[in-house]
């Protein structure tokens, strides 16, 4: 979700007068891209890339590793104990476990990432030692770009084959709630929220298809986003660390179950 890339991409906003019913209504949507455009956003801190050891160093480790875009990378906080995969690191960590767990985190995603990019990753994530699960977060900028729906779900759905192919067990967040965005503004935020929805369901199903577990965050945390600004950064679009904590839990019991973890 690299800021000046998504919010590029939200100029090819002419086409949405197919939605706003008239060419004031696309006039509008594009003055407000534009406007989205001239936005400071949070930036990629590469310290957010590094790899770390969460819970009992004497215990045997759980490898995770995050790919994908801003979102799994953790932009918009400082510390990696604030981003999704510091959470849950956490919240495996402290699972009840039989002799205790550690946390080995490691993130492979960057920010700014579409769903073509995902092989990239997914070949850096498969060096060295294999990862137990891995968790994908990706959607907003493919969205956002108004990318073809079914190449950025094939994609993904490729993405999760290599990773199952290789042993790895496989969670992936789809598309966030777009319309929860406070750095759009209506109705360019909803139309955007329409898009990321149906993408989000092809998403969930090319997940499935290729092995993996797709998780609704949309559904699961868009109200609490909607509902809540701090759960958004100071620029509106990432999340902040209550937002990425929101995440973690609705994420959880299926990183959980794909850890071999009791989820409560």
């Amino acid at each position: 979700m690299r800021s000046e890339a998504l919010v590029r991409r939200a100029g090819k906003a002419a086409v949405l007068a197919l939605i706003a019913g008239t060419v004031g209504g696309a006039a509008v949507i594009a003055a407000e891209a534009v406007a989205a455009r001239t936005r400071r956003y949070a930036q990629p801190d590469m310290r957010l890339a590094m790899r770390t050891s969460i819970g009992d160093p004497a215990a045997a480790p759980l490898r995770l590793v995050l790919l994908g875009d801003a979102s799994a990378l953790g932009v918009g906080v400082e510390r990696v104990a604030d981003t999704v995969g510091g959470h849950l690191a956490e919240l495996l960590a402290g699972g009840p476990t039989v002799g205790g767990r550690r946390i080995e985190l490691s993130s492979v995603a960057v920010a700014g990432s579409h769903g073509s990019d995902l092989a990239t990753q997914v070949a850096r994530a498969l060096l060295g030692e294999r990862p137990d699960v891995a968790l994908i977060l990706i959607g907003t900028n493919d969205a956002v770009g108004l990318r073809r729906t079914a190449d950025a779900a094939a994609y993904l759905g490729g993405a999760v084959r290599r990773l199952r192919d290789a042993g790895v067990s496989v969670v992936a967040g789809t598309c966030p709630d777009l319309a929860a965005a406070r750095a759009f503004s209506p109705p360019l935020r909803q139309v955007l929220g329409f898009f990321g929805r149906r993408l989000a369901r092809a998403q969930a199903q090319a997940v499935r298809e290729a092995g993996g577990v797709p998780v609704d965050l949309a559904g699961r945390a868009g109200p609490v986003f909607r509902a809540d600004a701090g759960t958004l950064c100071h620029d509106g679009l990432h999340p902040s660390a209550d937002g990425y904590r929101v995440w973690a839990h609705a994420l959880y019991p299926a990183v959980a179950e794909a850890a071999g973890v009791v989820s409560h």
